[in-house]
């Protein structure tokens, strides 16, 4: 269900973007770090959504892979102190008969 509503809300502003850039042909200039064009407005705002689309992806991907990687390390360190507990529990001797404690009256 929440992947539905995600295509839903990218489909949504994918048409807007669509509607938004047909109806705005007008050309500006546009000055970046060392050079100047001239755009159409609706195709600098369809790079520069996509841009920010993909780099928000970029992001979201190495955050989700740092925190993959720490529970892959956890999950590791948890077998490793498990089988470190077995051999120990293995070596000590069998339980005796239970004992019962009977409180003083």
């Amino acid at each position: 269900m929440k992947y539905v509503l995600i295509f839903l809300l990218v489909g949504v502003v994918f048409i807007a973007s669509v509607t938004f850039g047909a109806h705005n042909d007008q050309v500006v200039s546009f000055n970046y770090l060392v050079a100047q064009g001239q755009y159409r407005v609706s195709s600098l705002l369809t790079f520069l959504f996509g841009l920010g689309f993909i780099l928000g992806w970029i992001i979201c991907g190495l955050f989700y892979l740092r925190i993959r990687i720490a529970l892959m390390r956890a999950e590791r360190k948890i077998k490793r102190l498990e089988q470190q507990l077995t051999p120990a529990e293995q070596t000590t001797p069998m339980a005796q008969a239970p004992v019962t404690v009977v409180p003083k009256e």
